[in-house]
This record gives structure tokens, C-alpha cells and sequence, in this order.
């Protein structure tokens, strides 16, 4: 069964990818250029993922949605929301991760994207679209979640000949789960880039760095992009 894949570069999509290609012929990965912070590092790490793979890659610029998102996660004036381990914690009020959730929302992001995705996969008569939709990321962004999953799969039995499905191996997991899932299938988690910005090092504050630092010290191992670059 052949599948084409979105890749972020970040840990649930490099993840997924692995998890995919252990059962699925991976035919392409598409990386979406839409302004964000850390475009250039995510463009970067996704091509060499895909070398690891063999696969394709395609980056796909989306300059009409940078145009219109005003959050921090594209809008440099505005200043992304940095976390501690405690405002993550599930016992921490909702409130925190919800504020973070909107100051860095791109208006109808993924919609777009699988979309334009399940296009490149209907063309490719690929019958799966590969997503690193998680159960952790799905408390604070709807569009993660498992319901939103079955919704695109039936707005795509419409609008698709070959009925694109969303394959989501991580829907269920949280971050920990998927560190230690993702070293099982030998994903190159040293060119994942889970970082709101684009700096030479991860900024070790932002949310999405936080889950991630939280995810591999509760799996007990230490994070192989942090080694490769020597933190």
C-alpha cells in the first residue's frame, strides 16, 4: 500500500513517518512553507528525513496563509509563549495550555494542508495520507484529535475518487509513548525540529520544546537532536 505523508520535521511527524513506512510505501513527504518562525530549519531537517527514507520531498510555500495569521507563530512581533514543566503538567489549569494553543494558531492550518495533501495523494493514486496527529496534542488543538480525523476522512470519501484516508499511527499516544514508539522504528529523531523558532539550537522554552524535553526524560533516554548538536 503506497501512502504520501506531511512532515513537519517535528517529533510526531518524523515518528509517524517511521511508523508508516514500516508496513506503507511511502511515495512522497510534502513540507508546507507558510511563514512560520522556524520554516527554514523544518524545510531543512524534513529534506534530510527524507534522504534517511529515500523519499521524495516537496515544499509547498503558502504566502496567502502567512498573510493572514497574525499569531506569534508567524507574526514576529508578537512574542511566543514560553512554558515551564509545571504549566504543562495535566494537574496545571487548562487555561495555560489554552492561551499557548491561540498564540500560535494558524488559521485552519491543517485543513489546508490535508487538503492540498489528499490532491497530491489522489493523483499519485495513494490511498493514505500519513499525520502525526497525537492523543497529548489533541487536549489543547481540535484539529488533532481522533473526531477530526474521521471528519476529513469523510469530507474525502466526497471529495476524492479513490477515497484518501488519514493514517494517524500516533492518534492515541502521548509524547513519551511516541519517543519511545518512534526509537523502536529507528526514526531519525536527531533531524526532528520540534521548536517554534528557527534558531541554531532549539529555544528550550516554548511549549512544544517543553513536551518534547518532557517526553524523552520520562522514556529515560536522551534526545538525539540535543546530542547531535551537542547540548
Amino acid at each position: 500500500m503506497r501512502a504520501i505523508t506531511l512532515l513537519s520535521s517535528g517529533l510526531d511527524s518524523v515518528a509517524a513517518l517511521a511508523i508508516a513506512a514500516e508496513d506503507f510505501d511511502i511515495d512522497m513527504a510534502i513540507t508546507f512553507d507558510y511563514g512560520q518562525r522556524a520554516r527554514e530549519r523544518e524545510i531543512e531537517y524534513s529534506r534530510k528525513v527524507c534522504e534517511y527514507f529515500g523519499i521524495e520531498h516537496r515544499v509547498i510555500k503558502l504566502d496567502w496563509l502567512s498573510e493572514i495569521t497574525s499569531t506569534s507563530l508567524v507574526n514576529r512581533d508578537v512574542e511566543v509563549p514560553s512554558l515551564s514543566f509545571e504549566d504543562i503538567d495535566e494537574a496545571a489549569p487548562a487555561e495555560i495550555t489554552d492561551a499557548s494553543a491561540r498564540a500560535v494558531w494558524v488559521p485552519n492550518r491543517n485543513g489546508v494542508m490535508l487538503n492540498i495533501t489528499a490532491s497530491f495523494a489522489e493523483s499519485k493514486e495513494c490511498k493514505y495520507l500519513v499525520v502525526g496527529f497525537n492523543g497529548e496534542e489533541a487536549g489543547t488543538f481540535p484539529d488533532n484529535s481522533l473526531t477530526y480525523v474521521q471528519a476529513m476522512d469523510r469530507a474525502f470519501s466526497y471529495s476524492t475518487q479513490n477515497g484518501v484516508k488519514i493514517l494517524a499511527p500516533l492518534i492515541e499516544l502521548g509524547k513519551t509513548e511516541i519517543v519511545r514508539r518512534a526509537l523502536e522504528a529507528k526514526a531519525p529523531l536527531e533531524y526532528s525540529w520540534s521548536c517554534y523558532h528557527g534558531g541554531e539550537i532549539p529555544c528550550g522554552k516554548c511549549e512544544s520544546c517543553m513536551r518534547r524535553a518532557r517526553a524523552f526524560k520520562n522514556a529515560g533516554v536522551k534526545d538525539p537532536l540535543l546530542e547531535r548538536l551537542g547540548i
